[in-house]
């Protein structure tokens, strides 16, 4: 039985990863948070932590922290999601990220129905996902999210070591899934992050100007 794990509308919650990285906190810290009451929190059906983003800005003004965000100004950044259970290969995309000359906004997740609970919040650009994982593997995730209006403009690149004649077997992946066979290319990933980056500051700099007169 698949779970379905996007919400019917955005909300105001995220998970316990996300909400350590904008706080730039363990995640056993914000464990802690919560149990403390510093942090308002409730848990899905399933058992997962939904953390309300309004508490975590409150916190933020109570401890006098300054809001986790990317040093470019004015959107000029590409917000990427990665979704991988293995922690050795989730390190190596963050060395590389925090490597790259690139401005990018990662946000590096263990599991698709975390990832699934945090894209309301994230609103990433790019999707980075592994398509063999335990629970919802990455077939069902992406199945999930190309039925989902809210996100039909995340780029999405499926990262195996299936053949393609297994992934056949699965069904097949979203029209415009870019599918990336183990170990991942991380030469080819820069230069595609550097081209979508691009493209939407073109994007940006041909949008039409609105007439306040």
């Amino acid at each position: 039985m698949s779970h379905k794990a996007i919400p019917d509308a955005a909300d105001e919650y995220c998970g316990t990863s996300y909400a350590a990285k904008l706080l730039n906190l363990s995640v056993g810290s914000i464990q802690s948070l919560v149990e403390k009451n510093e942090l308002r929190a409730w848990k899905t059906q399933g058992g997962h932590r939904r953390i309300s983003i309004q508490s975590i800005h409150q916190y933020q003004n109570r401890a006098n922290l300054a809001p986790k965000a990317p040093a470019q100004a004015g959107g000029k950044y590409l917000k990427v999601m990665v979704v991988e259970d293995d922690p050795t290969t989730r390190a190596i995309y963050q060395a590389h990220f925090d490597q790259w000359d690139i401005p990018i906004d990662a946000t590096v997740l263990e599991s698709a129905i975390e990832a699934l609970l945090d894209l309301p919040a994230v609103k990433p650009h790019v999707l980075i996902a592994d398509l063999r994982m335990p629970d919802i593997d990455g077939f069902e995730m992406l199945r999930q999210l190309s039925a989902h209006p809210q996100f039909s403009n995340v780029a999405v690149i499926a990262i195996t070591g299936l053949t393609p004649e297994e992934i056949e077997e699965h069904g097949e992946l979203p029209e415009g899934t870019h599918v990336m066979h183990k170990p991942a290319d991380m030469g080819w990933l820069r230069g595609y992050l550097q081209a979508m980056l691009s493209m939407r500051a073109s994007q940006k700099r041909q949008a039409p100007a609105i007439d306040m007169a």
